[in-house]
């Protein structure tokens, strides 16, 4: 694959969406403050004057210093990898592992990508539906495997409409992917439940909690990662086979963390 990818006969496809301040898209928007050249001078003089160097910054090459960003933001914010410490403090009686616990390996195998862009927003998907979509392959899920919702919501991405319009995963199809052994679900909707305005509408018309966030809580009794807000599913294809590497950022005692999925097609 090395080889391949070094010549070009390998193509690589960025699955993420960049963090962005001020977009429809996030409940609760990252905030970004850029620092340019001219203020990274500074920046960088301060803390020499600090030291008791004679440093201005009209000191730097041309007056300028580095360009910086200084972000507020949950790791939940754009693409990111979902840790079993987000569903709950424990899975299966034992300690749920945080974002930093994670192991590497699980986000390093072969993606299977399942076409879901037939579901009815504010759905569930089912584990038949599972079923069905594997059974085109004649694939037997395995330990190394990630599976990819390919929904369509990514198409919605800057709009307010992404929060609502797209299916979710249910609690049995969840179990279901995870007690055959895997260890990383993503999809490219918001998240991997059925929209917030569709969960409390069927908790308010029913009083049932299992209507709230059932694809997460069901990783309190199986363990397993879920990459949300993945973009180009598009872009691959259907099917099983094709190389993934996401490999979350480190926080520590996380629940989460930030991710740039790419996945390796190799172009007829």
């Amino acid at each position: 694959m090395w080889n391949k990818l070094v010549s070009g006969d390998v193509r690589i496809v960025d699955l993420s969406i960049p963090i962005q301040a001020d977009v429809e898209s996030e409940p609760w928007p990252p905030e970004i403050e850029y620092e340019n050249h001219e203020d990274g001078a500074k920046t960088l003089a301060e803390p020499l004057q600090g030291q008791g160097f004679d440093v201005d910054p009209e000191d730097f090459p041309d007056g300028l210093g580095m360009a910086a960003e200084f972000i507020t933001a949950a790791p939940h914010t754009s693409t990111h990898m979902d840790a079993p410490w987000h569903y709950g403090p424990e899975v299966d009686g034992e300690p749920a592992k945080t974002i930093d616990e994670v192991p590497v390996e699980w986000g390093i195998g072969e993606a299977i990508v399942l076409d879901f862009t037939w579901k009815e927003p504010r759905t569930e998907i089912s584990k038949a539906e599972l079923e069905e979509q594997l059974a085109k392959y004649d694939h037997e899920l395995s330990p190394d495997d990630i599976v990819l919702l390919h929904t369509g919501a990514d198409e919605r991405w800057g709009t307010a409409e992404y929060l609502t319009e797209f299916p979710g995963m249910s609690a049995e199809g969840t179990t279901y992917l995870v007690e055959r052994g895997v260890k990383v679900i993503g999809t490219d909707a918001y998240g991997l439940d059925k929209p917030f305005v569709e969960m409390g509408r069927r908790f308010e018309e029913t009083g049932d909690s299992d209507e709230l966030w059932p694809a997460h809580f069901a990783g309190r009794d199986v363990e397993y990662c879920q990459i949300e807000k993945l973009t180009n599913l598009d872009e691959l294809p259907q099917g099983t086979g094709i190389p993934f590497l996401a490999v979350p950022t480190q926080i520590e005692d996380g629940s989460g963390g930030w991710v740039r999925p790419l996945a390796f097609v190799e172009d007829a």
